[in-house]
């Protein structure tokens, strides 16, 4: 069975653009909180206790799940590895998830379900195949890949899922103790490394504090302009470059226009945009698949042109975006 990617773009909204910056910097300063707290010998908390090297790969059945997955999802990114005893697959990501999750050092939880013992956590995650992954941060479901990837692949997906957690939710992981059941001393002591990007990126975010959109626009250019596939960056593009064009938008005329001109590319463009900024994803996808079905030559093409921008604003792997793709689709051909 081919792998499924994930992609975590899903998870991010508009908010989450300007909100990133404050949870990183609140995770940041939680862990060298925590960080001051063991070289003074101080104590961890009730986290502490399920910080053993132990603890961090698990069991779990259907009676725990709330607990040992949701409540812990408030403090850690728990990755659902969904397996069987008689699963030749499960056999070979099972024991590399595992390694992967102790290298992350409380970063990460790997929570394992033996389908067999708890058919209806199987259902209610609709799996029709195994292995299937899973991850829950902050009590959100993120299918994350069926079948068995790649080792990059999923190292690079975990990485990508850490990151979502500490960004958007603050979310930094548990203790452990590097002595404590084999741990890679390197894995639970190095510091991960600042990414190239990471200044630039920071000054978009700061520029969205300010109300600097122009500032942002640029930073994340700036970004896409040595690292085009930068995935933070081009999303980040695509919401600052709307928030620019609803700025001096008097809604009321943008909505009326739309209403007197139902063909009118220009006037639906724009009601689609506040649309989308105002939380109303399929009201703008339907009203530009629409003025598509109504539009020939350029001015068609210009309104896919920005239908496609704001499924960028949303993220591919969005269900809302799949529908409006196959309703598209169905108006083009």
């Amino acid at each position: 069975m081919q792998p499924r990617n994930m992609s975590m773009s899903g998870v991010v909204d508009l908010a989450a653009v300007k909100a990133a910056g404050e949870a990183k910097a609140k995770a940041e300063q939680a862990r060298a909180e925590s960080a001051r707290q063991a070289a003074q010998g101080g104590g961890a908390g009730p986290a502490a206790g399920a910080a053993a090297l132990s603890a961090l790969v698990v069991d779990v059945d259907e009676a725990g799940f709330e607990r040992d997955v949701l409540q812990l999802s408030a403090e850690v990114p728990v990755v659902l590895d969904f397996w069987a005893q008689w699963c030749e697959p499960c056999k070979q990501l099972s024991p590399l998830l595992e390694r992967l999750t102790l290298e992350a050092a409380g970063r990460l939880v790997l929570a394992k379900v033996d389908v067999d013992a708890n058919q209806m956590l199987m259902q209610q995650f609709g799996i029709q195949g195994i292995p299937a992954v899973f991850a829950v941060v902050a009590g959100q479901v993120l299918p994350l890949f069926q079948g068995v990837a790649p080792e990059q692949q999923i190292r690079e997906t975990l990485a990508q899922l850490v990151q979502v957690a500490e960004e958007r939710f603050g979310i930094i992981g548990i203790e452990v103790d590097p002595d404590a059941g084999g741990a890679a001393p390197a894995a639970a002591e190095a510091e991960i490394p600042a990414g190239p990007h990471d200044a630039l990126l920071e000054a978009a975010v700061v520029a969205l504090d300010a109300g600097d959109l122009g500032g942002a626009v640029q930073a994340y250019k700036n970004v896409l302009s040595e690292d085009p596939a930068n995935t933070e960056a081009r999303l980040g593009l695509a919401q600052a470059e709307l928030l620019v064009r609803v700025h001096d938008m008097d809604p009321q005329a943008v909505r009326a226009a739309a209403a007197e001109k139902p063909a009118d590319p220009a006037a639906q463009i724009a009601a689609a945009d506040l649309d989308l900024v105002g939380g109303h994803v399929e009201d703008a996808f339907g009203r530009l698949v629409d003025t598509v079905r109504v539009t020939f030559g350029e001015d068609r093409n210009a309104v896919r042109l920005r239908l496609l921008e704001l499924f960028e604003v949303i993220g591919a792997d969005d269900p809302r975006v799949s529908a409006a793709r196959t309703a598209l689709a169905r108006v083009l051909f």
